[in-house]
């Protein structure tokens, strides 16, 4: 290749900023690089061969090291497809430890006008490149200066910045004229009619009339708008199944008196509409990354939902009219109104927002269905008819075969009849009663809720409206000085804590467990949602040091915290195959949910222990899978490559992961905020859990034992020195500190790998 460049500016931006900015502005702003040619003549794979290309061993430690900080000039194009040529071997348009390259890719440096080459060694800074090849093509760069510093980047801090400046920005939604055609999709409609399609709430004039003016503005969309009827039945919404559509948000008038939509986080994939707890999360994270408008109007969202719908939807597409998720809205909006001015408006913002978490806590939770009259606990027990019709084509094959052979029709004729109503089956209607319980509970699916959802009153529900009350109490008592309101809610609070204590609290055990209302028992599946009492406050001081003691160890695994013991689980087979929500997966919420109820018992050692657990796993896979955030791991085997119901949502990207998925991204910046900074440095370096832990308590030993031998410093006659059996971390890392496999140290485009 022959290069020659001009560069007509010195303007310099942060080697770390957002790439809005850094493939904008400095040296890559426009017009900047003056002219580069290379010569691609001939290019073809045979250039990539052995003979002409041989494959570099991997960098030691003996090898020589530049200190100078690099920036490499290159032409996007080309360096991309060569790049790929090269590395992705398995052609899946990421750079992994899977792929069988050499692992090494050449580059021109950017003082030397691309002349002098250096080495990009490593599967973490060779994706890289990929990812940031990609992002400048997004930016229409043909040619870029790129600081070898983006590249053997801190992978904590090159996460953590593509979560705040890239990833929200990615899964924010709003329902206007621009983004109508991106929120109508929606890979779950296996209906025959996929035309987009908004349904708008019965009193809602102008909302009606501004999606009706979108789909004559826009013929092209084929946007239908249809108006709900004032009364939402069962009936109702299995009838529009075959015409599935999004479900109409809030609007906000803006100063010229036009409306506009409030925007909104979805998770990610093909889960592309507003979700109930998944929005919680979401919350915190875009709380923590400094995004506080957007929690709120997240918060805005499902006072609208509750005011029009009649409950915060498990999401807002027309098949979940009938149910709803985990509520959390009374801690989502306090913490937005915590991390707001606190003034006149917000507090009057607050007392809205309570308002309508109160009328659905009375309309749903606390009433029938849902209410067991006799133990006065809440279980997941939403209305409905028929078949869930947001499932795969084939999830309900195996429930359906027997029934439509013993009638001797089609699988497909079946379940058409017992939708329409024609096939009457009472066992069918039992088992979809629970299996609608089931995903409203959020956890689709379990072991644990198969066949009995509807009847439990369950440990995490029940935690979540204590939370509602005590929440309630709180607010109506500091900020809004109404003490008999305050009173009121504390007493329903107290209530409930000793219904929970009476039917869900097993001494014996050491844990919380669901309660059969039809059974009138407990159950015997252990569910890490048990931590969700501490999270909420309503376990004594007593309970939650027994639930550490004697509890935490069964849930405890390398990367974090599984959702149910292998035990519960039970055996699994071809016939019985793994459910996503039990043993050995792991999931974000639960994981965030034990961090708080660990530190409100301030066992905090414990929660920062379960943190960094669960943040070298979304590391490490990061690290090692071309960038990758999924919405779920194997925290057993540490991989997110699961074989597993519905797959993993958030894996299938090309060059550069987009979005991650919301509630890990969540996990990932809140975690942060748990674990010290000697944990932090370790996370870098991607020191495995137990190998830091282990070398921790080896310093911590050893320096109680100095402190022992030198009566706690007060003996100043000799020195003693206890010399650990390792090197702690105590000192910044080096830019660049990461991993490859094992363990490796990126500095300066070099790469030191222990063998393993």
């Amino acid at each position: 290749m022959q290069s020659t460049i001009h560069i007509t500016t010195d303007i310099d931006v942060d080697a770390h900023a957002p790439s809005s900015t850094y493939y904008t502005t400095g040296l890559n702003a426009g017009g900047v690089i003056g002219r580069l040619k290379i010569s691609t003549s001939g290019f073809n794979k045979n250039f990539l061969s052995p003979s002409i290309f041989p494959a570099r061993r991997r960098r030691a430690s003996h090898d020589p090291k530049s200190s100078k900080a690099q920036k490499f000039l290159l032409d996007v194009n080309e360096t991309l497809q060569i790049l790929m040529e090269q590395e992705d071997t398995d052609g899946d348009f990421q750079i992994t430890v899977n792929d069988l390259g050499p692992k090494s890719f050449l580059v021109g440096t950017a003082d030397s006008g691309g002349y002098r080459k250096i080495d990009i060694r490593g599967t973490y800074m060779l994706s890289n490149l990929l990812q940031e090849l990609a992002i400048a093509k997004d930016f229409g760069r043909k040619h870029i200066v790129l600081d070898e510093s983006r590249l053997n980047e801190n992978p904590v801090d090159r996460l953590s910045r593509m979560i705040r400046h890239n990833f929200w920005h990615a899964l924010t939604r709003r329902m206007d004229a621009d983004g109508m055609e991106l929120i109508c999709a929606d890979t779950k409609n296996r209906s025959a009619n996929h035309s987009p399609r908004i349904y708008v709430p019965h009193s809602e004039n102008e909302v009606f009339d501004f999606y009706t003016d979108i789909a004559l503005a826009r013929p092209h969309l084929g946007l239908e708008v249809e108006r709900l009827p004032e009364s939402i039945t069962p009936e109702y919404v299995k009838s529009i199944n075959e015409r599935p559509g999004i479900l109409a948000l809030a609007m906000r008038r803006q100063p010229n008196g036009q409306l506009t939509s409030v925007p909104f986080v979805v998770p990610g994939g093909r889960f592309n509409e507003m979700y109930g707890w998944d929005s919680y999360f979401e919350a915190l994270g875009l709380l923590g990354d400094g995004h506080w408008t957007l929690a709120r109007d997240m918060v805005d969202n499902f006072r609208y939902q509750i005011d029009h719908y009649g409950k915060i939807l498990n999401a807002n597409r027309s098949y979940y009219l009938s149910r709803s998720q985990p509520p959390f809205l009374t801690d989502m909006a306090l913490q937005v109104y915590k991390h707001s001015a606190r003034d006149e408006e917000q507090k009057q913002w607050l007392w809205d927002v309570l308002q309508a978490a109160i009328k659905e806590y009375n309309t749903v939770w606390m009433a029938s269905p849902r209410l067991d009259p006799k133990t006065g606990l809440s279980r997941y027990r939403p209305d409905g008819l028929g078949i869930p019709p947001e499932t795969e084509a084939s999830h309900f094959d195996h429930v359906i075969e027997p029934f439509s052979r013993a009638l001797g029709i089609s699988k497909e004729d079946y379940m058409k009849g017992y939708n329409d109503g024609i096939i009457k089956e009472p066992i069918l209607d039992e088992y979809f009663l629970h299996d609608r319980a089931v995903r409203e509970s959020g956890h689709d699916t379990t072991y644990r809720f198969d066949g009995i959802c509807a009847n439990l009153a369950t440990i995490d529900l029940n935690a979540l409206l204590y939370k509602y009350e005590s929440d309630l109490a709180h607010a109506m008592t500091h900020i809004f000085h109404k003490a008999d309101e305050g009173k009121r809610w504390q007493a329903c609070a107290e209530l409930r804590k000793q219904r929970i204590d009476q039917y869900l609290w097993n001494e014996d055990a050491g844990l919380y467990f669901d309660y059969d209302t039809v059974k009138e028992e407990q159950t015997t599946y252990e569910s890490v949602t048990a931590f969700w009492a501490m999270w909420a406050g309503c376990a004594s001081d007593a309970q939650a040091q027994t639930m550490a003691k004697r509890s935490l160890h069964k849930f405890e695994a390398l990367g974090g915290l599984v959702s149910g013991t292998e035990k519960s689980r039970g055996i699994i087979s071809l016939d019985r195959p793994n459910r996503q929500w039990d043993f050995p997966f792991g999931w974000a919420p639960h994981q965030v949910m034990a961090w708080k109820g660990f530190q409100n018992y301030n066992m905090h050692d414990i929660a920062a222990r379960l943190a960094y657990r669960w943040l070298y796993t979304i590391t490490k896979s990061f690290v090692d899978f071309n960038g990758v955030v999924p919405e779920k791991y194997d925290v057993v085997s540490l991989t997110h490559k699961v074989q597993v119901e519905y797959g993993n949502v958030g894996t299938d990207f090309k060059l550069v992961p987009r979005e991650g998925f919301g509630w890990m991204n969540a996990s990932y910046q809140v975690g942060l905020t748990v674990i010290n900074t000697q944990m932090r440095r370790a996370l870098g370096a991607c020191t495995s859990p137990d190998l830091f832990f282990d070398r921790t308590r080896v310093v911590q030993q050893s320096k109680a034992a100095a402190r022992a031998l030198t009566r706690n410093g007060n003996v100043t006659a000799a020195i003693t020195h206890v010399e650990p059996k390792f090197i702690e971390l105590t000192e910044p890392l080096q830019s660049g500190t990461c991993c490859l496999h094992s363990f490796t140290h990126i500095t300066n485009s070099e790469v030191i790998e222990s063998q393993t």
